[in-house]
């Protein structure tokens, strides 16, 4: 295990500027994920700490020595990517065992090592198949493996599920889970999937445009955004924004005198009689999901407010409505997007 520390990381292409100047703080231990919309630089500067994208500016700590300049086979780090990268021609035990063979290590030391992750990752039945005989989160999983063999100080994943079904993904999520309770090691993952992230991280760090826009565990990001953006991002469905000016909002004067957006999340609106709550909308769909419904309103100038309703509801389309919510539960942001003070 190692701590990692991104001092002022910049990186350029020519005149363009990707990363802008990342500060950042990696525990030992920590299962970190990066997050953000595509383009926003989550994936370069996993390559830029992995070694694999040069560091324009700033440095780049892992356990308390400066990596910056080292090559990646010298950071005593392990990436996973999002292609399986598997050998086609080699069973399963010589893929995990591959980068040990290479580097010379003992026979007797392979088999122990690609014995132990087999355990681990329960892949000891299919260590003589080839990968074609494999399921996609078979071969996944020995992806990982070929990586925990190898002993690193920290674990890198560049979105390893977004090959995978659906139902794939929410088994390998729980798999990536356990295996950062068994092991201990410090991860940081890749992502564009926002539940990946509220699933399994420690702490989130919300990239936008190069720079971080907010980091904070699951918890603090749904619950105090600090931003617009972080706000919509973070949470699924995401949160309702409108204008506090908008036409029909009976709810203006309490808000505070800088405020610009309002926010809501759809759980914490609950229906009225029209003409109370903080506006009045008619159903447009209802959509049925099981344990939940969402109910997609639309409320005029304020837009189309989505509302989580738990199990059933006898609401139609058409049926106008008041739409109603605690204070403690909205959040309102400046001009810039910025979380104000409740």
């Amino acid at each position: 295990m190692a701590s990692i520390e991104l001092k002022g990381a910049e990186k350029w292409y020519g005149q363009v500027q990707v990363i802008k100047g990342v500060d950042l703080e990696i525990e030992e231990g920590e299962f970190i994920i990066f997050v953000g919309p595509s383009g926003c630089g989550k994936s370069t500067l996993l390559r830029m700490i992995a070694g694999l994208e040069e560091t324009s500016r700033g440095q780049i700590m892992i356990g308390g020595v400066d990596a910056t300049s080292k090559p990646p086979a010298e950071r005593g780090l392990a990436m996973v990517f999002q292609s399986y990268a598997l050998y086609p021609h080699m069973s399963v035990r010589d893929n995990m065992g591959f980068s040990l063979k290479a580097a010379g290590a003992d026979k007797a030391v392979i088999k122990e090592k690609v014995d132990e992750a087999a355990r681990v990752l329960k892949l000891e039945a299919l260590l003589e198949r080839r990968p074609k005989d494999l399921s996609g989160g078979q071969r996944q999983r020995v992806a990982i493996g070929r990586s925990i063999v190898r002993d690193p100080t920290a674990f890198l994943f560049d979105e390893p599920l977004s090959n995978l079904d659906a139902s794939l993904r929410v088994e390998m999520r729980y798999e990536i889970a356990k295996l950062h309770q068994t092991l201990g090691s410090t991860m940081i993952y890749v992502t564009h999937d926002q539940v990946e992230a509220m699933t399994l991280a420690d702490r989130i760090v919300v990239l936008e445009g190069g720079h971080i826009s907010q980091v904070g565990t699951p918890r603090e990001l749904y619950e105090n955004p600090g931003n617009l953006f972080v706000a919509q991002f973070i949470g699924s469905p995401k949160m309702n924004v409108f204008s506090a000016a908008a036409q029909g909002l009976r709810i203006a004067e309490t808000l505070p005198a800088q405020a610009q957006h309002v926010g809501i999340r759809p759980e914490h609106i609950s229906f009225v009689a029209e003409g109370e709550g903080a506006f009045d909308g008619a159903v447009d769909v209802v959509e049925y999901l099981g344990a939940d419904c969402f109910v997609i309103v639309d409320a005029g100038d304020i837009g189309q407010i989505n509302v989580r309703v738990e199990g059933e509801t006898t609401l139609q389309p058409g049926q106008r409505l008041g739409l109603s919510f605690g204070p403690e539960y909205t959040h309102t942001f400046d001009a810039q997007g910025q979380a104000l003070k409740s």
